[in-house]
């Protein structure tokens, strides 16, 4: 677990990344979706929260009022799919194939929290080892930097399944924000529909 853990907030590159857009003039259906969802049913219960658009990469961040405070490019998990390995918390990472690879969706409620260098994360679920966290050092190969600069969200699936935003995002808006207490965080599905991933009836 100590393993997984560390790797999932290593290896990223602390270069230039964009910092967070401005409101955006739209988002997608799926997204649009889900926050309408959640002001009208007062899902997040008084609680800021961010969605992640997954098919767009993109993570929005919300305050408790609802309103839209700002947005980034994401990096996600390398592999397509909207369900965690169910043993993931006791595996090693050796173990973990690139399918496993994933970027769970669902609704959590999310706590601040230190990775094991210490460093600030927001733990999406701790005991999946799901974190929104800052880009770290990594293998020059998967050139994590140029991808969050990329115009398309293609090539932005290549973490171990966290979500990975820029550092100055992460510092100036993530951490004031969902770094002082509880938040909920949900992640929208991409293989399956929002009704499943949300439990909506």
């Amino acid at each position: 677990m100590q393993k997984l853990l560390l790797h999932c907030t290593i290896g990223l590159a602390l270069a230039w990344a964009p910092a967070a857009h401005a409101a955006p003039a739209e988002f997608s259906a799926d997204a649009r979706q889900v926050a309408d969802w959640v002001q009208q049913s007062n899902d997040n219960a008084g609680l800021p929260y961010a969605l992640v658009d997954k098919k767009a990469a993109m993570l929005y961040l919300f305050g408790a009022d609802g309103q839209l405070r700002a947005a980034t490019p994401a990096l996600l998990g390398a592999a397509p799919g909207d369900r965690g390995a169910p043993d993931l918390n006791q595996r090693d990472l050796s173990t973990l194939g690139w399918h496993e690879r994933t970027t769970p969706a669902g609704r959590y409620v999310a706590q601040p929290g230190r990775n094991l260098q210490g460093e600030p994360v927001v733990w999406v679920d701790y005991g999946a080892a799901l974190a929104i966290h800052r880009l770290r050092p990594g293998p020059a190969r998967e050139r994590r930097a140029e991808r969050l600069r990329s115009a398309t969200p293609a090539d932005n699936k290549v973490s171990l399944g966290c979500v990975v935003v820029p550092v100055a995002f992460y510092t100036e808006q993530v951490e004031p924000l969902l770094g002082q207490g509880r938040s909920v965080v949900y992640i929208l599905p991409e293989t399956m529909a929002a009704s499943e991933a949300f439990g909506w009836h």
